[in-house]
């Protein structure tokens, strides 16, 4: 069973980002596990980690994937770490749902 790299919240969802900055293109490169044995989602953005562009396209990414408005995902923590924070607003639920098919997880508890 694979484990979700997002929390269910009151509003909508956490999600647990490693972030690649200044690849050769924008994508997604699935969920890994962390050595404490966390699960991640894995991302890229060709954006390079300079004044905030890397973690603009990462939001911006993941809003269209997602199917959201950008103002609808916000980083939470990790503004300058690879390993990033994001809230989704939104219904936990439905968000859920959208996150495992993008990403293929079993979402939580199975």
């Amino acid at each position: 069973m694979t484990q979700c790299p997002f929390t269910p919240c009151a509003d909508g969802l956490i999600l647990a980002v490693r972030l690649t900055p200044r690849a050769g293109r924008t994508g997604l490169d699935g969920v890994r596990t962390e050595p404490d044995g966390r699960p991640i989602l894995c991302l890229r953005v060709a954006a390079p980690p300079v004044e905030g562009a890397a973690n603009a396209a990462l939001t911006t990414f993941v809003a269209k994937s997602l199917g959201l408005r950008k103002s609808e995902v916000t980083l939470v923590s990790g503004e300058t770490a690879r390993t990033k924070r994001l809230h989704l607003s939104g219904d936990p639920q439905v968000l859920a749902a959208r996150a495992t098919a993008w990403f293929g997880g079993d979402g939580p508890g199975g």
